[in-house]
């Protein structure tokens, strides 16, 4: 065993074992790429809902950015800017700070409404009340 292969974890030999015959790279990239979208435009939907949004967002950036050098960049952009908005909105007052959680509470509940949840769910109850229909649906 050289030292090169001391540094490098198991996964980097892996990866590396893959790169080796470039049908199978183009195809592990492939599917990187559209896992990492898929994931990423999931967080991107859960953003306004209370929930993991941004971890997703995250998690979708990071899965793209263990193949793409755009994505590590947009990731580190991503990340940066986060801490910069939760480092001002942790500074901001109380008043601030509860009108942005009325903020989210209002589009989390049109969301959820306009995404017909509510008549949904009154369906399981035999609540059949018009304005719990989504006007989409």
């Amino acid at each position: 065993m050289s030292d090169s292969d001391d540094s490098s974890g198991p996964w980097q030999q892996r990866r590396a074992k893959i790169a080796e015959n470039p049908k199978n790279d183009m195809i592990y990239r492939i599917v990187i790429g559209v896992v990492g979208v898929v994931v990423l435009i999931i967080g991107i939907i859960c953003i306004p809902f209370v929930g993991p949004g941004w971890l997703i967002v995250f998690a979708g950036l990071g899965i793209l950015a263990s193949e793409f050098e755009w994505a590590q960049r947009l990731l580190g952009w991503v990340k940066d800017r986060y801490d910069k908005t939760m480092e001002w909105y942790g500074r901001q007052s109380f008043i601030v700070k509860g009108v942005s959680a009325l903020l989210t509470f209002a589009i989390t509940i049109a969301a959820l409404w306009l995404l017909n949840t509510f008549a949904m769910v009154g369906g399981w109850f035999g609540l059949d009340w018009p304005w719990l229909q989504s006007p989409l649906f």
